[in-house]
């Protein structure tokens, strides 16, 4: 379903003299095409999987669209990302909870599986296809970031990807302001640390 559907089915009819009503579902509009395609690589480098994260973004925007149209368009970015972090979150939860039932069910001996993400590989790694030293250095970088610890990935994204100030990145992830700073900062080191050893 494309943005301009998203919107259209969940807005407040629209009739042709209403043009308030018509200016704000296309200013709705604007906004959810001009987050889409970051927001899908931010699930993707969440979920690991391409199908799901196109799943989990349209349930963002419909979940959006359907809370927070009402809402002053300067506060949507943060809003509409607290949403789809949500949607992630529930989403790895759901697949920590599958895999440890598989894993009983296959006889594993270990029920406590740890973090189900660091266990999927990355399809994002260099591959012989790939020699040309800036396609290598930006699957190095996007290897680096799906690697980085949760809370962090979703900070780095936030501030450095999206543009969010601290506060709009506090507010989309429900934390202190000092919490993202923090979390901020730890992502940069351990970026600049992967970067280095693979140059």
């Amino acid at each position: 379903m494309s943005t301009l559907a998203l919107t259209r089915r969940y807005a407040d009819p629209v009739t042709g003299t209403d043009q308030a009503a018509s200016a704000k579902t296309d200013t709705l509009d604007r906004f959810l095409r001009g987050v889409e395609r970051r927001a899908l690589r931010m699930a993707e480098l969440s979920v690991g999987d391409l199908d799901d994260a196109l799943e989990l973004v349209q349930e963002a925007m419909l979940g959006f669209v359907r809370r927070y149209r009402d809402k002053p368009e300067a506060e949507w970015p943060p809003l509409f990302y607290r949403v789809l972090e949500s949607r992630i979150t529930d989403h790895q939860r759901r697949r920590q909870v599958r895999g440890r039932v598989m894993g009983w069910l296959r006889g594993g001996s270990d029920p406590e599986w740890g973090d189900a993400l660091a266990q999927v590989p990355d399809p994002r790694e260099p591959g012989p296809a790939q020699r040309a030293a800036d396609q290598q250095t930006r699957s190095a970088l996007i290897a680096a970031v799906g690697r980085l610890p949760r809370r962090q990935r979703q900070v780095f994204l936030l501030r450095v990807w999206e543009g969010l100030d601290v506060a709009d990145t506090a507010r989309a992830l429900a934390v202190g302001e000092g919490s993202v700073k923090t979390h901020l900062s730890r992502a940069l080191a351990h970026l600049r640390e992967h970067l280095e050893q693979w140059q």
